[in-house]
């Protein structure tokens, strides 16, 4: 861990709050029930098996990054295990957004970046979303395919190629979504971005997660901006995410919690 990673965790430690200071109904009523909640009745035994064998598997594949360069990475090809376990999200944080798309009551949900599937299929799991994900690399995104194939999870939708060119053309339907996970380009100007073409098709009620808010001074920057931003009106910092509200009865209303 560098210093600049370490002093970002001190500072969001020292500023992070737990139910008792937090006064808002619904933040209070979010805390106990997504960030802190653990009672989950879905078995995702299955889906943390398919983990187990992308870290074993030493096949090896071609990854040029379309996004902010790999800090895990210095040639493009790569260990699927290697990739597995610096690219697929921790079965905490899995659970954590599956734990949100059901609160949320998501329907309509968008993922940037799928990698192998595995956060994908976690939202699969929830009965009323329909995922839409999307993937820059091709033989990542067929070995996601393939897992969703052997899970059966007919409401996941993949749309593969750089999200740049992607994501504008999925936008230009009128149709209303409830939840995204930005977790592709950890750069400073994607980030600013999709955000803006991904705000102007957000529901009501609608929540958007920007995945490693501290990769780097540019994102920690791109989150400042976007928790300022006018159609927000509420945000949780949780370190490794931030989670943004557009619900306007919320009043601009910000916390740092822990997960």
């Amino acid at each position: 861990m560098t210093l600049f990673h370490v002093q970002s965790y001190l500072s969001h430690w020292l500023n992070k709050v737990d139910e008792h200071s937090i006064h808002s109904p619904f933040f209070f009523d979010f805390y106990k029930n997504v960030i802190t909640g653990n009672a989950i009745s879905t078995s995702f035994e299955a889906i943390e098996e398919t983990r187990k064998k992308l870290l074993a598997n030493q096949t090896k594949i071609s990854v040029h990054d379309l996004g902010a360069p790999s800090k895990h990475f210095k040639t493009t090809n790569r260990l699927v295990s290697d990739i597995a376990a610096t690219s697929v999200n921790a079965k905490d944080y899995c659970q954590f957004y599956f734990r949100l798309v059901e609160y949320l009551e998501a329907k309509n949900c968008v993922e940037l970046g799928t990698s192998f599937g595995i956060t994908s299929l976690y939202l699969s799991r929830s009965k009323k979303c329909h995922l839409t994900t999307f993937e820059g690399n091709t033989t990542i995104a067929d070995m996601a395919l393939t897992n969703f194939e052997n899970f059966e999870a007919k409401n996941i939708r993949l749309i593969e190629g750089n999200i740049d060119d992607t994501l504008p053309t999925f936008l230009q339907t009128p149709q209303k979504i409830d939840f995204v996970l930005m977790d592709a380009n950890h750069q400073y100007q994607p980030t600013l971005s999709y955000f803006e073409w991904l705000s102007k098709r957000m529901a009501d009620k609608g929540v958007i997660v920007v995945d490693d808010i501290n990769h780097s001074l540019p994102m920690q920057k791109a989150w400042r901006e976007l928790k300022s931003h006018d159609l927000v009106y509420g945000s949780i910092d949780l370190f490794r995410c931030g989670i943004l509200f557009f619900d306007p009865a919320l009043n601009k209303q910000h916390y740092v919690c822990g997960l």
